[in-house]
């Protein structure tokens, strides 16, 4: 475990390689910033909004997708400039703004909300196609973490409260989701389930809010199958990348970490990574 990146984010989010790029995006919530981080290089291109992103997702026609407070909008990368701003029916930027979110292997794009003021069910999922957003879930409290399995035919997802990953049978053809039920359960003392990705052999890697540690898991038994520690209180998503996937790139958060565990996490904040000797999947881009 290293730190790849140090740039104490406020709460660094939404880490999500760009292939095509062969670059790491990812957000700072609290810092109103888009970036993409170049590893090779070292080179971290900050984009600076006048909103609060949650989630970037690349698209097909060269642009990005961000989910910010107000909806979901186009990002060019060369000016900085969001723009087409779509907003789902029922939301409510003043309560509630977006959190996390990745596109499905058909390129829609699924992302949640969550409450502004800590409101419990609130909240709900959406998925936009096109120029279009339908809503796939609600009396969600806390959107994180989204994975599909590795045939697309199933959905990972978490509410962070329920301290679970809550797995649907998902519709490839028509984005629809059903049979929910249980795939793993965080035991409350490891913390708070955050940010998810898969690798390439189906197994589910989590990051723990208050939980200083990102973790492997098997969807199909719940089994815990290792545990990293991070020097950050804070982890709160990663992604494979580099150009055999085979880094995980891990975010992680300054906010809310009391001063002498702040202290002794000087890092915190920064981007870490490591080579866990497993590869994880492509990201799909957005298809609209």
């Amino acid at each position: 475990m290293r730190a790849a990146l140090d740039v104490r984010a406020g709460l660094g989010e939404g880490a999500l390689w760009d292939a095509r790029a062969q670059a790491l995006l990812w957000v700072d919530i609290t810092g109103k910033s888009v970036s993409r981080f170049d590893p090779a290089s070292g080179e971290n291109r900050v984009l600076k909004l006048d909103t609060t992103p949650g989630a970037v997702v690349p698209s097909a026609g060269g642009d990005l997708i961000v989910a910010a407070r107000g909806g979901i909008a186009r990002l060019d990368p060369s000016r900085g400039v969001l723009s087409g701003l779509i907003v789902p029916r029922g939301h409510d930027a003043g309560r509630t703004r977006f959190n996390d979110g990745k596109c499905d292997p058909r390129g829609r794009f699924v992302a949640g909300t969550t409450s502004l003021s800590g409101e419990r069910g609130k909240c709900a999922l959406y998925s936009l196609e096109g120029g279009s957003v339908r809503k796939l879930l609600d009396g969600v409290s806390i959107s994180n973490g989204i994975a599909w399995s590795i045939d697309g035919r199933k959905m990972y997802y978490i509410d962070t409260p329920t301290r679970e990953v809550a797995v649907f049978d998902y519709d490839l053809d028509s984005g629809e989701i059903g049979g929910r039920r249980v795939a793993v359960e965080i035991p409350a003392e490891m913390g708070w389930p955050d940010g998810m990705t898969i690798d390439a052999e189906g197994m589910l890697w989590i990051c723990l809010w208050e939980g200083s540690a990102v973790t492997r898991w098997n969807p199909a038994t719940g089994a815990l199958l290792a545990r990293y520690d991070v020097p950050a209180l804070h982890v709160t998503s990663c992604a494979f990348g580099g150009s055999d996937l085979g880094t995980l790139f891990i975010t992680t958060a300054r906010v809310d970490t009391p001063a002498d565990v702040l202290s002794g996490h000087p890092l915190s904040g920064a981007i870490f990574s490591m080579r866990p000797g497993v590869h994880g999947v492509r990201a799909a881009e957005f298809a609209g």
